[in-house]
């Protein structure tokens, strides 16, 4: 089984560190910071959309969102791991999905070195492909993150066929897949690329907002996920 994982808000929880420098791009540029609890509503698109919904409607153009970036990108390299941390149970579900031989992977819109860093250092050994925002790339909701996933897959599980990398998998007789995530795009996401959609309901979404796309699942908690599979 392929169960692919979004990172921010389902494995860990980063709004703490994602604010922090958020906060310390808006300041450098002189404009108004925000409290770190109103983040969860900013997420979830990518870095430069962070940006962009943390600045003054007047302000929300793509030159200052460029500029602020040039201050996020440095400080949360240096800090994305400062205090975020793995929701509880995630160890254990990850540690128990690799030991029965499931292919694990992520697909975050977090920038592709962000991500790999993130991952490497609290799950070092765990995930077979992981993806990030990617230069030439759409952004999830768009599935060709998913596409690419498959595609880096394909000759390290014995019943996937060779693929395109815009190919869906499931025209190509794959093992069962899973989509996991806990936002409105990961939901998307899923949908766009026909996978079965597990809501988890720790994220940065209320359990009411995941409602009103109509998960095929949903979880409160991630061992809960093992029920699933």
């Amino acid at each position: 089984m392929i169960i692919i994982f979004d990172l921010d808000g389902t494995l860990i929880n980063t709004i703490d560190d994602l604010g922090q420098a958020c906060n310390y791009a808006l300041s450098a540029c002189g404009f108004p910071t925000h409290k770190i609890e109103d983040y969860p509503r900013l997420v979830g698109n990518g870095i430069n959309k962070l940006i962009e919904r943390a600045l003054p409607e007047e302000h929300r153009n793509e030159a200052t969102v460029l500029r602020l970036r040039e201050y996020f990108v440095p400080f949360y390299d240096q800090h994305n791991c400062d205090l975020t941390r793995p929701y509880d149970g995630i160890p254990e579900l990850l540690q128990t999905l690799k030991a029965a031989g499931h292919t694990l992977a992520v697909a975050s819109n977090k920038y592709q070195a962000a991500t790999e860093k993130i991952v490497a250092h609290f799950f070092p050994n765990t995930f077979d492909v992981v993806l990030g925002e990617r230069e030439g790339i759409p952004r999830k909701p768009d599935p060709q993150i998913v596409w690419d996933i498959i595609h880096r897959l394909s000759p390290l599980a014995s019943n996937l066929s060779p693929l395109a990398s815009n190919l869906s998998p499931l025209a190509s007789n794959l093992s069962p897949i899973y989509y996991i995530g806990d936002s409105l795009v990961d939901a998307a996401t899923a949908r766009a690329a026909n996978l079965p959609f597990v809501a988890c309901t720790w994220g940065f979404c209320t359990k009411e907002q995941l409602l009103t796309v109509t998960p095929d699942h949903m979880v409160n908690h991630p061992l809960e996920i093992l029920t699933l599979i």
